[in-house]
């Protein structure tokens, strides 16, 4: 059975091509592109479109011209899965809505028929050819450029494999249904191909440029440099144990270190000052960062890879609209300088879906006090800016998962812009989207040196960990444990697509484990279920195109 992916290529825009042309292909193979045929299409073309992925579902707006032909627009889109399948699955988010596929990740039952999964895994494979396609054509128009596609395919080989474990691969072009990998092959790829474009692999090979954040307007903002590469190596290797059997915790903090100490920066500033409607705002740090300007303020700073999202010209029902829209109704008001506005989308773009299990809040509230009322005033009262949620006129519990006022609300991603100035459209966001920033090597780093030192956090680690939870406004300790570093995870990155990778590093997802939340297995009180889930199983359509593809164990 053969999948039909489109292959727009003609007059380009900023992350965006349009034109005309249409390949069939298998998997990861698909016919090049032959430039002497088609004139028009140009490397910066080509090389956007690596880029664009990682923003869009296809070329133009919205669910339209997307790239994965028989698949909706928001089903395919790289974060919206990657998102659903990390927190849906786990302690952090639970959503009512009737589309297929959201019950069995609520409850994990998902399985080789899975709809969003299929999504995921298609939108995955469909990056790794274009990538595959640019470093066909073009490997020597510019050497930064290949170096930066080869960190786009290493990401989503990662995304891959972390997901679906041994996977599909191929890195060139052919006829020929690609291999199946096992992890440990996909993860000594990944490894050999980032240490080549940091320029410690093989000599003469295009490297990516030094790390140097920048904001929204500056030349290279939203292209990704050696701080991306370290923060990816430092990620594998956190997780190494788990994808290879072979613990590399001091390979995960010398690499996280390297972030740490580089141009990026954790943003510890906030935002007080009068707007030019007279109004006077302040904005936490940790409020900026998830904020309509966040990539011309100094949040952008803590950006190690922001994929660009603009409200007219990167429209789609994933990325930052799907996190804002998703997680609103109407009767939110997180800020407290006009209760009429809701979430900075001005066309009633409020969804009602997604929202917190009870576990999530009781990383702020362990005794279940928090009180009724809206984000600013439950976030002073957790004595942490990260506690974003709205309870005023909500439970604490999901007894009814198809009502989102059964679960508090998740009022961390909005549209608004500090200085109270509108964005550039009315439904779509121009919030842009952090796919890694830097508090995630803060963390690795604590959470290595710690496993290094037999579970107690080492100094380095207190300090990394502290300040984090200072920039928080959150008290600081002396001392923490592995469980208080996961909860830590949490509470720095709900919300952001991680969290089942966490816990399955942790030993507290799938199988025999010490850890319940609310329907986890599909019961109320939760239950354990079966350690094969922590790999999901690879989709139907792809066992019944490839002969050489076996199916995960258990499913």
């Amino acid at each position: 059975m053969n999948k039909f992916f489109k292959y727009i290529l003609g007059a380009a825009a900023a992350f965006m091509i349009a034109g005309g042309l249409s390949s069939c292909i298998n998997d990861l193979d698909v016919e090049p592109i032959d430039p002497a045929l088609q004139d028009d299409v140009t490397p910066e073309q080509l090389f956007n479109k690596c880029y664009s992925v990682f923003a869009t579902s296809g070329n133009n707006g919205g669910d339209d011209n997307v790239d994965v032909d028989g698949l909706d627009g928001g089903f395919q889109h790289k974060f919206r899965q990657m998102w659903n399948s990390n927190e849906l699955t786990t302690d952090e988010a639970i959503c009512g809505w009737g589309d297929e596929g959201i019950a069995s990740y609520c409850h994990n039952s998902y399985d080789a028929s899975h709809p969003m999964l299929r999504g995921y895994y298609y939108g995955l494979c469909i990056g790794i050819t274009f990538c595959n396609q640019y470093l066909a054509v073009y490997p020597d128009y510019d050497a930064a450029m290949t170096a930066e596609v080869r960190f786009l395919r290493a990401f989503q080989f990662y995304l891959l494999t972390d997901a679906f474990g041994n996977i599909p691969f191929a890195t060139t072009i052919s006829g020929e249904n690609p291999e199946q990998y096992t992890r440990a092959q996909v993860c000594e790829f990944i490894e050999s191909e980032l240490k080549d474009i940091i320029g410690e692999g093989e000599e003469g090979s295009p490297v990516l440029n030094d790390p140097a954040p920048k904001k929204f307007g500056q030349a290279g903002y939203g292209r990704v440099d050696k701080a991306a590469a370290w923060l990816l190596l430092s990620r594998l290797y956190l997780n190494s144990e788990v994808y290879t059997g072979n613990a590399r915790w001091q390979d995960a903090a010398d690499y996280a270190k390297k972030v740490m100490d580089s141009n990026y920066k954790l943003l510890t500033t906030g935002y007080a000052d009068t707007g030019s409607d007279g109004v006077y705002r302040e904005f936490t740090p940790y409020q900026m960062l998830f904020m309509g300007d966040n990539s011309i303020t100094d949040a952008a700073y803590e950006a190690v890879f922001p994929v660009i999202q603009n409200g007219t010209r990167t429209t789609s029902y994933g990325g930052t609209n799907f996190l804002i829209a998703s997680t609103f109704d109407s009767d939110m008001h997180p800020y407290p300088y006009d209760e009429s506005e809701v979430n900075g989308l001005y066309n009633n773009n409020t969804w009602g879906g997604n929202r917190a299990r009870p576990e999530l809040i009781r990383l702020f509230f362990p005794n279940d006090d928090a009180p009724s009322g809206h984000a600013y005033a439950v976030s002073f009262a957790a004595g942490d800016d990260r506690a974003l949620f709205e309870t005023e006129g909500r439970f604490l519990n999901c007894e009814d998962e198809s009502n989102f006022k059964y679960g508090y609300a998740v009022a961390k991603f909005t549209n608004f812009k500090c200085d109270g100035s509108k964005g550039s459209d009315n439904t779509f966001p121009d919030s842009h989207l952090f796919y890694m920033r830097v508090a995630e090597a803060y963390l690795t780093y604590a959470e290595a040196l710690t496993r290094l030192n037999g579970g107690t956090a080492p100094a380095d680690a207190v300090a990394a960990i502290n300040a984090i939870r200072s920039r928080a406004h959150a008290a600081t300790r002396n001392t923490y444990s592995l469980n208080q570093i996961l909860d830590e995870w949490g509470r720095e990155f709900y919300f952001e697509g991680r969290r089942r990778v966490d816990l399955i590093r942790f030993g507290k997802f799938g199988g025999n484990t010490d850890y319940k939340w609310q329907w986890k297995g599909g019961a109320y009180a939760g239950r354990d279920f079966e350690a094969y889930r922590n790999i999901f199983a690879i989709p139907t359509d792809d066992l019944i195109a490839n002969s050489k593809l076996q199916q995960n164990p258990g499913y």
